[in-house]
């Protein structure tokens, strides 16, 4: 076992937390508990234009609700000082400094439009411009590298706008390893001269999050697979500090049902599905978008699934406590192709959650249910209601239509299981049905169904004349338990009820 384990989910505060950025997290908490590591929360808000107000407690409210807490973030266990970036930024400009003393970066005086004409320029040569070793000392660009010292600091003193670029080695083959994809080779050449620090007076994300990964000592680098292209440039980095790097692991995406592309909010508003853990309001636009948690999905269920959204255990097993996802979670066994989502299956993992939830712990997501529906009927009940239909439920919110004639007699009746067994006759034998019903004292599921078949088979008659109308007249339409459970828990005086109204609207 790894000693010293130490992994960061580190998400932009710039809205709701996407199931992909979940899942990260979930990996790192993963990893982190099977080596008695530390999971750390840090908020990298310094892009200040896309900072969203209540994006980070979401984000926290988030990991809560999955059952992941952080160990160290913003507010808990702060040993290495502020988690929120925006309150670190100048820790970021010494290491900025230190870069250009040793020649690993210098400063760039390009004016927005001045890199817009190059741009414009390469592209009318059908070429791609990029800011590096191709152009950065010839004299075009108006850079650190080819100003003399004293202009660099006048034009500092004076005011103008600068950045700090990366000074990205020439003619290297970088060697890099990734614990998911394994040897991964780039020719430096082809690499550009990121920006690290912006006039703003704010790093830039390469270079907070490498300075940050060092001061909090973290051991692991777990992201997804869209930072991949970064890696080049934050395993330079950790060269130019002489730093020890991380060992970094690229997650696959999530992908959209149909297998092709990165799964995102519009997918979820087009094929009627969450793709955020929790229901999040814009507050500048009102807008609300659907979370698991509010749509009826136990927080275990969607972990599960959310664990096999690109790992597998290497066995037929589908169905893991998040303890047992601990024990079982392996990096190596984690694919390098995209996931689909599947919304079916999402719904498959809590159905069968369903099946593990106590009918006390179901009863009791059910009664507020009721209660907004102006239903008021004595827990023990409930309970029963609720063990006769969990089976052929997906959410507890399925439970009213499941069970509605438990609790109110039936309004309307399905037309076509109506016309089809509703026919000339059904309604003498219904009244028959009273009579028998009326007579029998032990009200028990058991001996009512004794009793009244009994009575059918005396009759001479097939059972399905009877069956099929008694369970229309109770249920309003073909479904539901056992259907002596039903007349047993809604009563003899309920049921010649709704067998007398059935014959008057049928």
């Amino acid at each position: 076992m790894e000693s010293n384990v130490r992994v960061r989910f580190a998400p932009s505060p710039t809205g709701p937390l996407h199931i992909g950025g979940v899942r990260t997290a979930l990996y790192n908490y993963l990893f982190a508990k099977k080596h008695n590591g530390t999971f750390v929360l840090r908020i990298e808000d310094t892009d200040q234009t896309r900072y969203v107000a209540n994006a980070e407690q979401y984000i926290i409210d988030a990991l809560e609700w999955c059952n992941i807490p952080f160990d160290e973030g913003p507010g808990k266990n702060e040993k290495f000082g502020s988690y929120r970036q925006s309150e670190r930024k100048d820790l970021y400009k010494k290491y900025a400094d230190q870069l250009i003393e040793t020649g690993w970066a210098y400063y760039c005086f390009d004016t927005p439009e001045q890199l817009d004409t190059h741009r414009k320029g390469h592209e009318a040569e059908g070429k791609t411009f990029i800011y590096n070793w191709h152009n950065r000392e010839k004299g075009r660009l108006v850079n650190s590298l080819v100003l003399t010292d004293e202009e660099v600091q006048n034009r500092i003193n004076s005011g103008d706008n600068y950045v700090i670029r990366f000074k990205t080695p020439q003619d290297e083959v970088l060697r890099m390893q990734d614990e998911i994809r394994g040897d991964i080779k780039i020719d430096t050449n082809t690499l550009d001269d990121k920006i690290l620090f912006k006039g703003d007076g704010m790093p830039t994300y390469h270079l907070a999050n490498i300075v940050d990964d060092h001061l909090m000592e973290i051991s692991h680098v777990i992201r997804g697979e869209e930072w991949l292209p970064s890696m080049p440039l934050h395993v330079l980095l950790y060269r130019a500090f002489n730093w020890d790097a991380p060992k970094f692991a690229h997650l696959p995406l999530i992908l959209k049902p149909v297998g092709k592309g990165k799964l995102s909010k519009r997918d979820g508003d087009k094929l009627g599905f969450p793709v955020f853990p929790l229901e999040y309001t814009n507050k500048i636009s009102g807008d609300v978008s659907r979370g698991y948690k509010e749509d009826g999905y136990f927080n275990d269920a969607f972990i599960n699934m959310l664990a096999f959204l690109g790992w597998n255990p290497g066995t037929e097993q589908e169905i893991f406590s998040l303890e047992a996802l601990i024990e079982t979670f392996d990096l190596k066994r984690v694919s390098k192709s995209g996931a689909k989502f599947s919304p079916d299956k999402a719904k498959w993992f809590n159905q069968q959650y369903m099946q593990t939830k106590s009918d006390v712990e179901l009863t009791d997501l059910y009664l507020p249910i009721l209660e907004n529906k102006g239903i008021t009927k004595d827990k023990e009940y409930v309970l029963k209601v609720v063990a006769s239909i969990k089976e052929r439920a997906i959410f507890v919110n399925d439970f009213w239509d499941l069970s509605s004639y438990f609790f109110k007699t039936p309004s309307e009746y399905d037309a076509k299981a109506s016309k089809k067994n509703w026919k000339e006759g059904t309604a003498d034998l219904m009244n028959k049905l009273i009579n028998v019903i009326s007579s029998i004292n032990d009200f028990s599921s058991e001996n009512t169904e004794k009793e009244i078949k009994e009575w059918i088979t005396g009759m001479e008659i097939g059972f399905g004349k009877i069956m099929q109308p008694l369970r229309l007249s109770l249920v309003g339409k073909l479904a539901g338990p056992h259907l002596f459970d039903i007349i047993a828990m809604i009563g003899k005086e309920e049921t010649v009820k709704r067998l007398k109204n059935a014959i008057e609207k049928l």
